[in-house]
């Protein structure tokens, strides 16, 4: 290794002889260049080179490359701006990183990222060496639709090779059939090559001849006038009746026919695909663009009808061109969600009908609906409430479009209604739906702050038994909702927490937490997060003290399975207590970390934070042996818990 890493330094002898005898760098720099290329040169040899060394090597010659620039440019103007003669320091760093490009490359050939930089340095210096660099990443990659849009652009737009370019998107498009980018990438360059050949035909057709080749000229043109295109408007005005077609926008649309029949062919059921078709023929101007665009739209229907999708998009196109809320399109748009959900009677159809009309709503205010010039206009409010009312007539209601409705009936302020429609969805289609009842919950939490500021024991009673019955229905996971205040996106109010709302009322806190231990011993604790268990025991804190406090974790803990999180907090609760000069809060927070670590001795963070608290509060004996006992137990991932302890 040492004789090849030597024979590469000494090839580069030529190239810093060079650099000092044209005083770009000076001999302690050029040997810190050596020493640097020595590193750099030994770290590639080794047997599994990563690719962070290759990209180091390649930033290095490039910064240093650009500095030998920019000393050259300033000798040159110290010598009065004259460009001195190029030698071999001036290719030699663009070949070193080339040279360095290429083993890297070959090394990840599969890495698409490194290809691309290793293309775009040769497309930034116009070497030679990017046609050989394009052909060995198609090999090596004929199934990435990206590198044969890279290859064809390149030859498109670099080299003017149109044939190529073709040839090179033909042939993604065979090994890459199923690639929407490459039908859309294709044709949009075949458009604009068309547009490239009018262009030149109209140059060229408004050239005027001179001096005694005027008439040979004249003559040509006319035996050859389909060659041209006049841009003279009083011509084109007289002899509008005898214009041919524009050959260019027949064969854009024949292409445009071709590319798109082969594309359905390909990809039956993309809908992203026809819409791109749709928006290149909107934005070009083609012979017959209209019956084209019909039969689009007509496969489109044909093949989507059935696709809620579809229909979101249709009555989208409606208002695309408005600024504000026009409200005769915004008709037009509705009657195609009504089409649509009478074609689809769905949940999805029904989900994207609402959010057109509440995204009206949020845009103009308070919109109008106006169907026609004749017909009065509707409030777009009062429509959606309609909507869903005909989503659940046609019996595709979900879940989430029954909190919508709700939500949306509280958004509206109406209680009343809000409160009828939750107590005729919770216990008949959706008896199972936790937000609808955490929905319910809300509601008559507020129905009864509205009445009174003190609930009444039968008002209380009442909440307790809904809310017992609701828990039975429930999980752990689930029951977060209920003992904790939320604040939800489709929620407008934040209802009251269970546990809080009792608080004061000892007989029904007592019973909550009763049945917090049936669902805690019926499903564990939580390792992370949401902690029931914790949140009862802070509340007892805060209510009865610390005696009672410790009665309840210890209760909790005694379940199965109680879950790291109430370890962690009742930890904390000790550790804190210690802090504050209790004496026995060290001996019970030590005695918490050796019950948790009995189940989480893996949990490196947990063997740290106790190793914190011995440092703090223990001896140095303690301290040093829970290290030992981490080290021990996390032998083979030592630098895990160092990591996890820095």
């Amino acid at each position: 290794m040492a004789d090849v890493v030597q024979f590469k330094l000494e090839r580069m002898l030529d190239e810093l002889d060079d650099l000092e005898r044209r005083g770009l760098f000076s001999r302690r720099e050029i040997a810190e260049i050596v020493k640097m290329r020595r590193k750099f040169e030994y770290r590639l040899k080794r047997p599994s080179p990563l690719k962070e060394e290759f990209l180091t090597y390649i930033d290095y010659e490039k910064q240093l490359d650009a500095l030998r620039a920019l000393r050259k440019k300033s000798l040159e103007r110290k010598s009065g701006g004259d460009k001195s003669k190029k030698t071999i320091s001036d290719y030699a760093g663009v070949a070193r990183i080339l040279l360095i490009y290429r083993l890297a490359t070959n090394r990840f050939k599969g890495d698409i990222e490194l290809w691309f930089q290793y293309l775009e340095f040769c497309r930034a210096r116009g070497h030679g060496r990017m046609k050989k660099a394009l052909a060995q990443l198609v090999r090596f990659h004929p199934k990435v639709p990206g590198v044969w849009i890279y290859a064809a652009a390149w030859e498109f737009d670099n080299n003017l090779n149109v044939a190529a370019a073709r040839a090179l998107m033909q042939n993604g498009l065979r090994s890459c059939p199923a690639s929407e980018d490459l039908w859309v990438e294709y044709l949009r360059m075949e458009l604009t090559y068309l547009n490239k050949l009018k262009a030149r035909k109209i140059a060229l057709g408004e050239g005027k001849a001179s001096g005694k080749n005027n008439a040979d000229e004249q003559q040509w043109r006319e035996e050859n006038k389909d060659l041209f295109m006049s841009l003279d408007e009083n011509v084109d005005k007289i002899s509008s009746s005898q214009e041919k077609p524009d050959v260019f926008k027949e064969h854009g649309l024949t292409l445009l026919d071709t590319v798109y029949s082969g594309a359905i062919e390909a990809l039956p059921n993309s809908f992203g695909l026809r819409t791109q078709f749709l928006d290149i023929l909107e934005a070009t101007e083609l012979v017959n663009s209209e019956e084209m665009r019909t039969k689009i739209l007509h496969d489109m229907k044909r093949d989507f009808s059935k696709d809620p999708q579809y229909w979101d998009w249709l009555a989208r196109v409606e208002i695309a061109d408005t600024k504000g809320v026009n409200s005769v399109q915004l008709g037009r748009a509705v009657q195609v969600y009504e089409e649509g959900l009478k074609s689809i009677p769905s949940p999805i159809m029904a989900e994207l009908y609402l959010k057109f009309l509440m995204e009206a709503v949020d845009r103009d205010g308070e919109a109008v609906i106006q169907f026609d010039t004749h017909a009065p206009a509707i409030e777009i409010v009062s429509h959606i409430l309609e909507v869903f009312k005909k989503a659940e007539s046609l019996n595709c209601i979900n879940e989430d479009l029954a909190c919508q409705h709700v939500s949306y009936l509280l958004h509206l302020s109406k209680l009343v209604e809000a409160r009828v429609l939750a107590e005729k969805f919770c216990p008949g289609k959706f008896p199972n739906a936790v937000n609808l009842w955490t929905l319910r919950l809300t509601i008559e939490m507020r129905c009864i702050q509205n009445k009174s500021l003190s609930p009444s024991k039968a008002d209380l009673l009442y909440i307790f038994e809904l809310l017992r019955n609701i828990l039975k229905k429930l999980s752990v996971s689930e029951a977060e909702s209920l003992f904790f205040e939320n604040v939800n996106a489709t929620i407008p109010v934040t209802h009251p927490e269970g546990l809080k709302y009792f608080a004061n009322q000892r007989r029904h806190f007592d019973d909550l937490v009763e049945m917090s231990v049936l669902l805690l011993t019926k499903d564990g604790g939580n390792d992370s997060g949401f902690s029931l268990s914790s949140t009862i025991v802070n509340y007892i804190l805060q209510r009865d003290g610390v005696e009672r406090a410790r009665e309840m974790y210890k209760r909790f803990l005694a379940l199965p399975h109680p879950g790291l999180q109430l370890y962690r907090d009742c930890i904390e609760l000790e550790s804190n207590l210690a802090s504050a000069g209790d004496k026995t809060g060290l001996t019970n927070a030590r005695k918490l970390y050796e019950s948790a670590l009995a189940t989480y001795d893996q949990d490196a963070s947990l063997w740290c934070d106790y190793h914190c608290l011995e440092i703090k509060m223990g001896t140095s004996e303690t301290a040093a042996g829970v290290h030992w006992r981490a080290r021990k137990t996390h032998k083979n991932n030592a630098a895990q818990l160092l990591s996890t302890k820095s």
